[in-house]
């Protein structure tokens, strides 16, 4: 009788959880899905983040998180629910001898599969800076390491966000990786504001610029970027609506080293001038992260920039410039707990539609300064009628362990966007938090009807990062834009996800491709993921044969950009003053893109004198000298 009793009220207690459990808007599944991951601290305050990338294309997006100074984790989703450390097998050895802060992907080489970008800051024995590692996949569900192959081993900083994105518009995706500092005194144990802006030397940023999927060159003086901070995340996407991808930099300590940037793309120029005191976005503050979304329904991205204290939201006003937004309910919300009452420290960020009744919300990962152990829970804005009101506690979101990067994506397929938060150990023993884990939320809360939809580029990049895709329905214009790298040194997913309402069709969607070219299908129905392949006309011959070298006095890497008139075979040769051929170095029998790059890697000895590049495509041909330096 007593075991009936007993089973009885076990049998009620488990209904009555699963009851709690179903009524959740955002139940925490980290156990059931396998997930068991925590980001560790060595001296530094923060980190770390997750990328989402389909790398065994099997349909089911996995999940690369950094581990600081644990191992990283590469999460293989199973399809039912649950993931897989893949890591061990993966070929991603590298990154277990450096202290790894971040992460994003994209086909780097248009193979179809998705690659890897780890960010890192130094490595662990001996604290050397450490290159950022890039692992090219090798389509059978591992990667191996190209970080030599690509060039990237050349360069070393404090790294921390970085993004994907085509700059150039050629088709192969460029990277920004923003770098914290560059130079720290010896003997530092704790990092903190004094420490940092007293004594750091803040960093100059990476700009890569793909040469045609065979390596990356760093272009920054090409580009002409030029400034100095403590990035935390730099965010390919269109600020100005013009079809190429500028860069939205988030920095650190803004009010006592350089504010948030925003460089502004001039394509096809190559130029990326910092117009951040132009368009209102100059903002001093401790910018941690970047959530990108279309608030508004007007058309034009606006912007959620996570902070210490008073976030930024600002709102693309349509006219070249942006306006503060913190009166739409987006200010400040205190942090009150038994024993502390204080402001927040926020982190990753990310706008989209929970619900499904077509407008953003956005969740906020909060996280204290490590090791000034505070509980800081995470925030939730559920948006109404263009207000946002900060609901985390009620949608079971708000945790208070030491958040950092944030991501979303459709883990189970189910139609609605499921969320995952990398939380990292406290440096110190804190009792009163949580023990440190990753945690996904599990998306109960939408009933109304959705779309999504992959891009497939065919001019542009795979997947068409940093293009935009634009919905008609009934009532509402609603606009994403493909995510190569945004929240807190992560990148959530490239599928694009709309929340319709009660709306059981849609009008139209318009796919604004990178560099210019658009395509519109109609009457697309409801609750399915749909494909959309870049429609690409015949080049013409409307241009005019163009060849740039950088720079004009080269010693050993010269830079070499072409244009080309039609879609044909070209050669680009270097001759010696003579008129000697020295050396052929590119020759193929078409081009993806009209525009294109190449790097020259000199070593041959060549010695000093006038060269001749030559580019030649049919009957044209056009050249440009250059002086070897002695």
């Amino acid at each position: 009788m007593r075991m009936d009793i007993k089973a009885g009220v076990v049998t009620l207690w488990v209904a009555l959880l699963s009851l709690q459990l179903s009524a959740q808007d955002f139940v925490e599944v980290s156990d059931i899905a396998g997930i068991d991951h925590a980001f560790k601290v060595d001296l530094a305050t923060f980190g770390g983040g997750a990328a989402v990338l389909d790398f065994d294309n099997d349909g089911w997006e996995d999940v690369f998180i950094a581990g600081g100074n644990a191992p990283d984790v590469l999460y293989r989703n199973n399809g039912d629910g649950t993931f897989t450390d893949t890591y061990a097998s993966a070929g991603l050895d590298a990154t277990i001898l450096v202290h790894t802060q971040g992460a994003c992907a994209a086909d780097v080489n248009r193979d179809g599969y998705k690659d890897l970008l780890v960010t890192t800051m130094y490595f662990k024995d001996g604290r050397q800076l450490s290159p950022n590692y890039l692992f090219i996949n090798n389509q059978d569900g591992t990667f191996r390491d190209a970080t030599v192959q690509y060039g990237l081993d050349k360069f070393k900083s404090n790294s921390m966000g970085a993004s994907f994105g085509d700059v150039n518009a050629d088709g192969y995706v460029d990277l920004y990786v923003a770098n914290y500092f560059s130079a720290s005194p010896e003997g530092v144990s704790l990092f903190n504001d004094a420490t940092i802006t007293n004594t750091f030397a803040p960093a100059e940023d990476f700009f890569f610029i793909n040469v045609s999927g065979r390596g990356f060159v760093e272009a920054s003086d090409l580009y002409e970027i030029d400034h100095f901070g403590f990035g935390f995340e730099g965010t390919f996407t269109d600020l100005d609506n013009d079809q190429d991808l500028d860069i939205l930099v988030a920095n650190d300590f803004g009010r006592k080293a350089t504010p948030n940037v925003a460089l502004l793309n001039d394509y096809p120029n190559k130029s990326l001038p910092n117009r951040a005191n132009n368009l209102a976005l100059n903002f001093g503050m401790n910018a941690m992260g970047i959530a990108v979304g279309d608030y508004n329904f007007d058309g034009y991205m606006d912007y959620f920039v996570s902070n210490v204290g008073p976030s930024l939201f600002v709102i693309n006003d349509g006219a070249g410039g942006f306006i503060e937004g913190s009166r739409y309910g987006l200010s400040v919300q205190l942090i009150r707990t038994e024993g502390y009452n204080g402001i927040p420290v926020s982190w990753g960020a990310n706008f989209f539609d929970f619900d499904h009744d077509t407008d953003l919300d956005l969740f906020v990962a909060n996280g204290a300064l490590n090791p000034t152990i505070r509980p800081n829970h995470n925030f939730f804005f559920q948006q109404h009628n263009g207000f946002f009101r900060e609901v985390g506690e009620s949608k079971g979101l708000a945790d208070p362990r030491i958040g950092r990067g944030s991501v979303v994506f459709d883990y189970d397929n189910d139609g609605d966007l499921d969320l995952l938060v990398v939380n990292q150990e406290p440096r110190d023993p804190a009792q009163e938090l949580p023990d440190a884990k990753v945690l996904l939320y599990r998306n109960d809360a939408s009933d109304g009807n959705w779309l999504k939809i992959k891009l497939e580029g065919v001019k542009v990049d795979n997947d068409g990062l940093g293009s935009r895709i634009e919905v008609v329905t009934d009532e509402r214009l609603l606009i994403r834009e493909i995510d190569g790298g945004s929240s807190h040194s992560s990148q959530s997913t490239t599928i694009a996800h709309f929340g319709l309402g009660s709306d059981e069709m849609v009008e139209s969607v318009t796919v604004k491709w990178v560099g210019g070219n658009s395509q519109v299908i109609e009457n697309i129905a409801a609750n399915q993921m749909i494909t959309i392949r870049e429609e690409v006309q015949t080049l013409v011959g409307d241009d005019e044969l163009q060849l740039k070298i950088f720079p004009t006095y080269f010693s050993d890497q010269m830079i070499i950009e072409y244009q080309l008139a039609n879609d044909q075979p070209f050669d680009i040769s270097v001759f010696d003053s003579q008129g000697r051929l020295i050396k052929i170095l590119l020759k193929e029998d078409s081009s993806l893109s009209k525009i294109g790059f190449w790097q020259w890697d000199i070593v041959d000895p060549l010695v000093h004198g006038v060269y001749v590049v030559q580019l030649r495509s049919g009957k044209d041909i056009v050249s440009k000298k250059a002086i070897k330096l002695p």
